[in-house]
């Protein structure tokens, strides 16, 4: 949630932020009216609530004053006045509440303002290239994709998981079962020299903690929710992790604070039907490994370069090749002020808007800067010491990785002519000293 004050200030800047994120003209400058008006009418029933109830603590004070002087004579025609003016707050407290509410309201559906380093573009085509790293390997077969090869093999099973759960679900078999652990492990133990404690959250939230996260009510159809109660399966672990502070005043010398976590996601993916339906790209139950940092604003974005690099790791050490990319204004969730997306190559698969012919990149991790869109709808704020009054801390998310994605990346990347796949160096002492691992038929 923005500052609305911000908005109010500076219209023509809201109106331009709205137009980068893919708003129309008319759209955005009717969202920033909206936001102006409700905010002037919340102001104004604000400030004559208040001034009535200044006038009533007055009578209230001096009829104290007279009865305590014996004069109750005086006193009552006073008390008739401060029941009226009771009356007046009273009526008044309707008005003010339905102002707040719809302020809120207004405000839920406001993405967040882009940092001016931020390439202004409308879609993926818009995004910059920011880096790129690994030699991509020179295969004397034709590489199978992830999901061809995991049935060739048998250690993929779309079928059986479809028969008990429905579409989008999948068994891992035998030596790949155990290297999604292994990931999991690899990943945790790679990120702890580096800072970031690990935490086990819940995996179902509140209706409260998702508001508060962003992903209600503007995601409510992405999400699973729990029948008959008013409880959400998680989409991501960065929301019970994030707000592991809600409501709370850290100490500014206690920020940074890093946290990482290893959990399973849920997502209904409402709005992706007949996109990447096939094999484990996006499915409705699995693994990732989810970085969050809380920051001093001033530090945000070097800690988020920070992040980038610390998913970038995973990769240079599991020797897959990598590209990260810089998203545009239009490209950007809607939480996010900045954001990097790195995408791992895979020699095996068809993206169609990467070109329709083998080989191409896909998304495995992102990491953004939040700002304080977060920390203001989850009260997250921090005191510096020996100041007056408190600030909202800036929180950061990113993928440390997602799981899945890594594990297709691993069978594409070191797939061998024989159905193999070779593991990599690093991952080998996660399981148990193998170098490989074997078809099941």
């Amino acid at each position: 949630m923005l500052d609305w004050r911000r908005v109010v200030q500076d219209k023509e800047g809201f109106i331009k932020a709205l137009l980068s994120r893919g708003f129309k003209d008319t759209a955005a400058k009717e969202l920033s009216e909206s936001v102006s008006s409700l905010a002037a009418e919340r102001v104004k029933t604000q400030a004559s609530c208040d001034e009535l109830k200044a006038q009533r603590n007055k009578i209230s004070m001096r009829v104290g004053e007279l009865m305590k002087g014996g004069k109750k004579d005086e006193a009552l025609p006073l008390v008739d006045e401060g029941k009226k003016i009771g009356a007046q707050i009273e009526a008044l407290e309707k008005p003010l509440g339905d102002a707040e509410s719809d302020f809120a309201h207004v405000l839920e559906v406001v993405p967040n303002i882009p940092h001016e380093s931020v390439p202004v573009g409308h879609s993926s085509a818009d995004n910059k290239v920011v880096r790129e790293w690994g030699a991509k390997r020179e295969f004397k077969f034709e590489p199978m994709s992830h999901d061809v090869w995991g049935e060739k093999t048998a250690l993929i099973d779309f079928s059986r998981a479809g028969k008990i759960s429905g579409a989008r679900f999948t068994f891992l078999r035998g030596g790949l079962a155990q290297l999604e652990r292994a990931l999991a492990n690899f990943m945790l133990d790679l990120h702890r020299p580096k800072g970031y404690e690990e935490i086990c959250p819940p995996y179902i939230v509140t209706a409260d903690t998702m508001y508060g996260m962003g992903q209600l009510p503007k995601f409510k159809e992405d999400i699973f929710k729990v029948e008959g109660q008013d409880k959400y399966l998680i989409p991501t672990s960065e929301v019970p992790v994030t707000s592991f502070y809600a409501g709370e005043i850290l100490a500014e010398e206690n920020l940074p604070q890093k946290f990482m976590s290893f959990s399973p996601c849920f997502r209904s993916e409402a709005g992706s039907y007949g996109l990447d339906t096939k094999g484990l790209i996006r499915q409705h139950q699995f693994h990732k490994v989810e970085m969050v940092k809380f920051t001093h604003p001033e530090k945000s974005l070097e800690e988020l370069d920070g992040m980038v690099n610390d998913a970038e790791d995973v990769l240079r050490k599991l020797e897959i090749p990598f590209r990260t990319m810089l998203l545009c204004t239009g490209d950007m969730g809607q939480n996010s002020r900045k954001t990097y997306d790195i995408e791992v190559w895979l020699p095996g698969s068809v993206f169609e808007t990467q070109g329709n012919k083998k080989g191409c990149y896909r998304e495995i991790s992102s990491c953004s800067d939040i700002g304080d869109y977060q920390a203001r709808r989850s009260a997250i704020r921090f005191k510096a010491k020996g100041a007056k009054g408190t600030n909202f801390v800036h929180t950061l998310n990113g993928s440390g990785l997602a799981i899945g994605r890594t594990l297709i990346a691993v069978v594409e990347n070191y797939q061998q002519e024989d159905g193999s796949i070779e593991i990599p160096v690093v991952l080998r002492p996660y399981m148990g000293g193998q170098t490989r691992i074997s078809p099941l038929q």
